[in-house]
């Protein structure tokens, strides 16, 4: 009888692989959000953003991204996210899409940095837009 020797340390690479691909899937799948504190954050996977809100200064919906390069980030199906550099004013623009289909917020802060997000529920892309744009009209009232 030939007896095989079992390799425990590919079982080990194996699971391991799944883990990390499945908790990959899972930090991209959607973008997480938070509120608190006076700040914006916005999370998906490795990209990460922070913004407090006294410092947007303008928000808008708009249809369609913009002609940018990738320079870190990717796209998959109508997900869009990464790091992108802007071809008119050579700028970083942050990208959350998770329906390109949608409408998306464009949001401009700290005078030059812009950031483009939208959920895959359409009400909830609503409801953090009328938040913020309470916010900045709040913050614009109070420096007049």
């Amino acid at each position: 009888m030939n007896k095989k020797k079992k390799h425990w340390l590919w079982n080990v690479l194996i699971v391991l692989t799944l883990v990390i691909c499945a908790s990959a899937f899972v930090l991209h799948y959607k973008n997480w959000h938070k509120i608190e504190e006076g700040k914006f954050r916005v999370l998906s996977g490795v990209y990460y953003q922070k913004i407090p809100i006294s410092e947007i200064d303008s928000i808008e919906f708009v249809e369609k991204l913009p002609e940018m390069e990738r320079f870190n980030g990717f796209s998959w199906m109508a997900r869009e996210k990464g790091v992108f550099k802007d071809s008119l004013t050579e700028s970083k623009v942050y990208v959350f899409v998770d329906d390109l289909r949608q409408e998306k917020i464009r949001l401009v802060h700290h005078d030059s940095l812009k950031l483009f997000i939208n959920f895959k529920d359409s009400i909830q892309t609503n409801e953090i837009y009328d938040f913020l744009n309470s916010k900045l009209m709040a913050n614009l009232e109070a420096q007049n």
